[in-house]
């Protein structure tokens, strides 16, 4: 596109309007869903997970400073990510619900030196905290990655303009060389 173009298409929002077109505009962004854990036992259900570099091996996410697990992951100097599948919709709700015992319930739950680990789930890394940056109404969370699994090779739990849905293959795998 040209300048011109681009100059064309963007659209000033006002400042109390920005959160609403972030919000609305990134119901569009598919992205993988997640529970992150911390000891307490706390954990919450987060689409914010990134991986930030393999050298050293940092993974990233992001929780709401007003929420009720944001105390205990400021306290935790460790956390796992538990990378939801298909069929994980129903430990996604829990995990989202607030005022409830998110861990009642859970299968294949066990404590890694007080941190819960959800086995069940297809796979999982833990990480040490390395940082934590105060961003917005949120707080950026970095970890260096010192263990994980893969249990199982199933679609991913997506979310897409407030629901769930599925990772679909759409082109055959290609082979790493």
């Amino acid at each position: 596109m040209s300048r011109a173009t681009l100059t064309h298409h963007r659209h000033e929002v006002p400042h109390a309007a920005k959160s609403a077109l972030l919000r609305r505009t990134l119901r569009r962004h598919a992205a993988g869903v997640t529970v992150i854990t911390v000891p307490g036992p706390a954990g919450f259900t987060a689409t914010s997970f990134s991986s930030v570099s393999l050298d050293p091996a940092l993974i990233s996410f992001c929780v709401a400073r007003g929420v009720s697990v944001a105390a205990a992951v400021g306290r935790a100097d460790r956390f796992a990510v538990h990378l939801l599948g298909a069929d994980d919709a129903g430990l996604a709700e829990r995990f989202a619900r607030s005022g409830v015992d998110r861990f009642a319930g859970t299968a294949s739950l066990h404590e890694q030196g007080g941190l819960p680990i959800l086995t069940s789930v297809p796979a999982w890394l833990t990480a040490r905290v390395v940082a934590r940056y105060p961003t917005g109404d949120h707080t950026l969370v970095i970890g260096e990655v010192d263990a994980g699994g893969v249990r199982a090779d199933t679609p991913a739990l997506i979310r897409h303009n407030g629901d769930y849905a599925t990772s679909a293959q759409l082109m055959p795998p290609r082979l790493l060389t």
